[in-house]
C-alpha cells in the first residue's frame, strides 16, 4: 500500500463550508454583479437529457478561434482545480519540484503533495530554476498579493522552463479584472489556465479550460475520464466568446468600487492593492479578526494558508455591502 498517494487534508479556500452561511461573503473573489445572464441562460438551456460530445470538439473549436489557436491546443475542465491535479499527475513525478512564484494556489500544492513532489516558493524571479524543476506556477495576477509579471519576464521564464524541461503554468483566473492586461507570449512550454466563472460571477458552474501546446493538451486529455465536463458547463464555455458585453459593463464598476474600498480600509492598517478585486489588509491576528467578523455575519479570508497570518483578504462587493464591512471592521479592530 506504500505506492498509494498520502492522505491529505483538503486545501483551504474561501467561500462555502460544511456550515451554511447566509451573510455577506467577502472571502470569494467573484464579480458581485454576476451571474452573467447570457452565460447562465446557456447553461440552463443546455441538453441535460443526453451525454455531451465526449470530445467537446465544437466548444474547443469556438474557444480556439477566439484565442487564435487550434482546437488541439484547448482542454476543457470542471474548475481549474481538476486541470491542476491532472497537470501534477502528468508532469510532476515523485521527488520532482514544483516552483511557485509566491505561495501557489492551494489545490496545486495539494496535487503536488499527492504526487510526492517537492514545493519550493520564491519571492522573485529566479536566475536559474532549481534542479529537478518540472512545473513552475505563476498567478497572473497572483492571489492574494496581486503581483504580476511583465511580458518580457514571462518570456524569459518560459525560456528557462524550456531549457530545464519544465512547464510554466500561468494562472489567469483574475486577469479579466485588470484593465491593462496584455496577452501573454506564445511559447510551447507555457500553459494558460482560464477560470471565466470568476469574472462572470458564475463560479458555481465551474467553467475552466487550458490553452497550451498540443503535446501538453494530449497529456491532460489522457487523464480525463469520459464526459468529464457536464452539458451545462460545456454550453457555457461555448457561449463565452459572444458573452463579453457583461464584462465591459460591470468590471469598470468593480474596479471603481475596489478603489473606494481600498481608501476606506487604509485607516485600519497596511494595505496591499494592485488593481485586482481583492485587497490585503494587515490586521495583526487575522484568524481572530476573521472569527470576530463572522460573529457579525461577515466572512473574509484569513490568509494564514498563504503564509500571511497577519493579513485578511477582502474581495470587493457592491458599495452598500462594502460600507457594511467597514462599519463592522471599526467595531472589531478598535
Amino acid at each position: 500500500m506504500t505506492g498509494l498517494p498520502p492522505l491529505l487534508p483538503r486545501a483551504p479556500h474561501g467561500g462555502p463550508t460544511a456550515t451554511p452561511f447566509r451573510g455577506l461573503d467577502f472571502s470569494v473573489n467573484s464579480n458581485p454583479y454576476g451571474p452573467n445572464p447570457e452565460l447562465l441562460r446557456a447553461a440552463q438551456q443546455a441538453d441535460h437529457a443526453h451525454y455531451p460530445d465526449p470530445t467537446y470538439q465544437a466548444t474547443r473549436a469556438r474557444l480556439a478561434s477566439w484565442h487564435g489557436v487550434t482546437p488541439d491546443e484547448i482542454a476543457l475542465s470542471v474548475g481549474a482545480s481538476d486541470l491542476l491535479h491532472r497537470l501534477a499527475r502528468a508532469f510532476l513525478p515523485a521527488g520532482a519540484t514544483l516552483l511557485s512564484l509566491h505561495v501557489p494556489f492551494g489545490e496545486l500544492a495539494r496535487a503536488a503533495q499527492l504526487q510526492r513532489g517537492q514545493i519550493q516558493v520564491v519571492p522573485d524571479l529566479p536566475e536559474h530554476l532549481p534542479p529537478h524543476t518540472r512545473l513552475v506556477y505563476v498567478g497572473h495576477p497572483h492571489n492574494p498579493t496581486g503581483h504580476r509579471l511583465s511580458t518580457a519576464e514571462l518570456q524569459r521564464l518560459a525560456q528557462q522552463c524550456e531549457g530545464a524541461g519544465a512547464l510554466l503554468i500561468l494562472d489567469e483566473a483574475y486577469a479579466p479584472f485588470l484593465p491593462d492586461g496584455a496577452a501573454p507570449p506564445r511559447h510551447p512550454n507555457l500553459m494558460r489556465l482560464q477560470s471565466p466563472g470568476k469574472a462572470h460571477g458564475l463560479v458555481g458552474v465551474r467553467p475552466a479550460y487550458a490553452i497550451a501546446a498540443p503535446s501538453v493538451i494530449a497529456k491532460l486529455e489522457n487523464l480525463a475520464p469520459a464526459w468529464h465536463v457536464p452539458a451545462g458547463t460545456d454550453a457555457l464555455l461555448a457561449a463565452l466568446p459572444d458573452a463579453q458585453a457583461f464584462l465591459h459593463t460591470t468590471l469598470p464598476l468593480v474596479r471603481q468600487h475596489a478603489l473606494v474600498l481600498a481608501a476606506a480600509l487604509r485607516e485600519f492598517g497596511e494595505l496591499q492593492h494592485h488593481g485586482t478585486p481583492y485587497l490585503l489588509l494587515r490586521v495583526g491576528n487575522a484568524a481572530q479578526v476573521a472569527q470576530a467578523l463572522l460573529g457579525h455575519n461577515i466572512r473574509v479570508r484569513d490568509c494564514a494558508s498563504y503564509a500571511l497570518p497577519e493579513w485578511i483578504r477582502v474581495s470587493t462587493r457592491t458599495p452598500q455591502e462594502n460600507d457594511a464591512l467597514i462599519t463592522r471592521l471599526k467595531e472589531v479592530i478598535r
